[in-house]
């Protein structure tokens, strides 16, 4: 008689719960369910991305020197950027009153990670590619998490049939090493191989400081072919409206973010880091300005190492700059197609 009463109010809760959850829209809390970017859904096939914006994830980090981790960065930047979707139509700012990826108007599906292969460096970095091309094919923003920035080198080359692009680099290292130790496609080489190609029309490399892997010869080179360098000290003489009109206006911007180029206060788990990095608005607000002043055509975000940071605070930076960047590209491409 009891197990009847009991399989009764089980009956009568599981009725309630599916009225109260699945009828009239399910809660989706940050943590529960698949943890995807955003929370925005999943599309594996990628021969049928339909969607703005296509996230993928590049857990690599064979090209690090220092401290490995940063395999493990997209899985925690995806964990993180669950705080930030409530189930809101979108991320209202008051301060700059917009409605950011508003509910309906701006998609976005995460495709999951690129195949990686164990220590081979040329199998993995094929299917960073491979997955790039297959985002840009669709016509969606890409948007890739490392990884060690080693990643950008695949990155870059699935652009190659593309128009020309300005790099914008956020890092506290040059990375133009052409190579060492026989090495040519590490985290040290990503932005000397991306000035080598014809896509490439330019960069603007900015947190870079203190002492520094590259030596005097690869800032000359780094000079002669074409980048523009700005160190933090001086990012904050000139401040943010100067540094973005020292960048070209009215083109197309590919943006890679190391996350050492923020200061180890508020991103301390990363592979190499290093003190005196940006803060979180100064980085913001230069990436904001770069989508006002042109057309983002894809981002990447790497050197996240979430084992080298407990509280998850250098996660949550990661996906928090992101979403808010992709917010305002947005925004400012749905304001462009207004005219």
């Amino acid at each position: 008689m009891v197990w009847k009463t009991m399989a009764r109010y089980r009956a009568s809760k599981e009725k309630n719960l599916s009225k109260n959850s699945y009828e009239t829209g399910r809660l989706n809390l940050p943590f529960v369910g698949i943890c995807t970017f955003g929370k925005s859904p999943i599309c594996l096939d990628w021969d049928a991305i339909d969607a703005d914006v296509a996230v993928m994830g590049a857990p690599f980090d064979c090209g690090t020197q220092w401290r490995p981790g940063a395999r493990f960065g997209p899985r925690s930047i995806r964990d993180a950027s669950t705080l930030f979707s409530f189930g809101h139509a979108g991320a209202y700012d008051f301060e700059d009153d917009v409605t950011y990826l508003p509910a309906g108007e701006v998609t976005m599906v995460d495709i999951g990670d690129a195949d990686m292969v164990h220590t081979d460096t040329e199998t993995s970095h094929a299917n960073i590619e491979f997955g790039v091309r297959k985002i840009l094919a669709a016509g969606a923003l890409p948007v890739i998490l490392g990884g060690d920035h080693s990643i950008n080198i695949p990155c870059i080359n699935a652009f190659d049939d593309q128009l020309p692009f300005h790099m914008v680099h956020l890092d506290a290292h040059l990375d133009f090493v052409d190579e060492r130790h026989g090495v040519r496609h590490g985290h040290g080489n990503p932005l000397r191989r991306a000035a080598e190609k014809s896509v490439v029309s330019g960069m603007t490399q900015i947190g870079i400081r203190n002492v520094s892997s590259t030596a005097r010869e690869g800032y000359a080179q780094a000079r002669e072919m074409g980048s523009d360098i700005i160190s933090v000290r001086e990012f904050r003489r000139l401040g943010v409206a100067s540094v973005l009109e020292r960048i070209p206006k009215g083109v197309r911007y590919y943006l890679t973010i190391d996350i050492d180029g923020f200061d180890p206060s508020i991103a301390p788990g990363t592979g190499t880091p290093s003190h005196g990095g940006l803060l979180y608005y100064e980085g913001l607000e230069l990436l904001a300005g770069l989508a006002e002043r042109g057309d983002v055509i894809g981002i990447d975000l790497v050197e996240v190492a979430p084992d080298h940071d407990h509280s998850g605070s250098t996660a949550i930076l990661a996906a928090q700059l992101l979403l808010n960047i992709i917010g305002r590209v947005m925004h400012q491409k749905k304001l462009r197609a207004r005219g």
